[in-house]
């Protein structure tokens, strides 16, 4: 017991307590996103007539699908087919609460702020989920897409209506810009430079998300770092000055 607990003092910034508080609210989110998921799925008329008119926008302002254009990309090569799958189902809660738990152990300092533009965003985000219920591509074969949501325990762990916003494109916007700020190896930094962008990306060749639901989410994303960060980033000004 004793050695757990100079463990506890040695690797956790403030102890078993608040990392068990922190714990809770990170699953406290999952629990709130699985309720959310239930509401949006009572009205799924709702949520395809939303997805045509999305369609219907990105048709009119662009004359092109560049959704569909981009599955089949990605669907020409295995490898990079598999790549993207593997991003849409670990870019949301498997990178971004091991980018939590990188923070909270290493630069904890900075976990805070971290926390809650993650949290805003997507509290945000699940409010949008219930007023705004829309279909994703995927659900749209006679356009040409292609769904690859098979397996049941992916349908059962998956939100079907959950396109817009894009909480994918929101939470990869905020750990880039977050984690290429806080690690120290110039590669490190462009990696998390680059994440957004392939995340963006990803959710889209897979059929997830229109670039509408992305832009969204990108849009969230930098609301939610801008009303976080924006009093450090003051006195930070104000002290250079």
């Amino acid at each position: 017991m004793s050695a757990a607990l100079a463990a506890g003092r040695r690797f956790l910034p403030r102890g078993y307590a608040d990392f068990a508080r922190q714990l809770l609210i990170w699953f406290g989110f999952v629990f709130a996103y699985q309720g959310a998921r239930g509401l949006a799925d009572r009205n799924p008329s709702k949520a395809f007539l939303d997805g045509w008119r999305i369609l219907d926008f990105e048709q009119r302002v662009t004359n092109h699908v560049f959704e569909l254009t981009l599955q089949q990309f990605a669907v020409s090569s295995s490898v990079l087919s598999k790549l993207v799958a593997w991003t849409y189902w670990n870019s949301e809660f498997t990178v971004v609460g091991l980018a939590l738990l990188w923070v909270y152990l290493r630069r904890h300092e900075s976990f805070s702020r971290f926390r809650n533009a993650i949290i805003g965003a997507n509290l945000v985000g699940l409010i949008g989920y219930i007023v705004l219920p829309t279909a994703p591509p995927r659900m749209f074969p006679s356009i040409g897409f292609i769904d690859h949501h098979s397996n049941g325990v992916v349908q059962l762990a998956a939100n079907p209506y959950a396109a817009m916003p894009s909480l994918h494109a929101a939470d990869a916007l905020i750990v880039g810009l977050v984690l290429s700020a806080l690690v120290r190896r110039r590669l490190w930094k462009v990696v998390w430079l680059v994440w957004p962008f392939w995340v963006c990306f990803a959710v889209m060749a897979t059929g997830n998300h229109f670039w509408l639901d992305v832009l969204a989410g990108v849009a969230l994303g930098s609301v939610a770092m801008f009303v976080v960060y924006r009093l450090p980033v003051r006195r930070l000004i104000a002290k250079r000055l």
